[in-house]
């Protein structure tokens, strides 16, 4: 369910000032299930990509027009929610490893783009860790 009413009542003129709101801005590191709950509070789409070069150097409209037509998971990216769906279900340790190993993900780029149906939807782009960069021997969040 798409809560654009909530979107909107947030505090600001801009997109901008709306994502300031609720702490999104470029490079910041967010936790990918706190980014999926704004997600559905808000109705802002979550882009994970897993190519820098897509995430920070072509818009969010190119991508979605080059592989619109391409399968869900034969994507470059995916939503946030589809990505914590297809991982939950492929492994049912996944929540408490979340828990143990939190997934940061670098907010790109935030705005709003226009559907077919000439609505404004907030979106925010995010870049997945490389599997080399992932602290999985670092200290255990307390």
């Amino acid at each position: 369910m798409v809560r654009l009413d909530s979107w909107n009542s947030l505090p600001g003129a801009t997109p901008a000032e709306k994502f300031f709101e609720i702490g999104i801005e470029k490079r910041r590191m967010l936790d990918v299930r706190s980014l999926d709950e704004m997600a559905r509070q808000f109705g802002i789409t979550v882009y994970l990509f897993f190519e820098e070069d897509l995430a920070r150097n072509r818009t969010l409209e190119s991508v979605l027009e080059e592989f619109g037509g391409f399968p869900e998971y034969e994507r470059p990216f995916i939503t946030v929610g589809s990505f914590l769906k297809f991982t939950r279900d492929n492994d049912p340790s996944f929540a408490q490893t979340m828990k143990e190993f939190p997934l940061m993900v670098e907010v790109v780029m935030c705005g709003e783009t226009v559907t077919p149906e000439s609505a404004c939807v907030p979106y925010i782009s995010a870049l997945m860790p490389f599997l080399d960069e992932l602290d999985v021997d670092g200290d255990l969040p307390r």
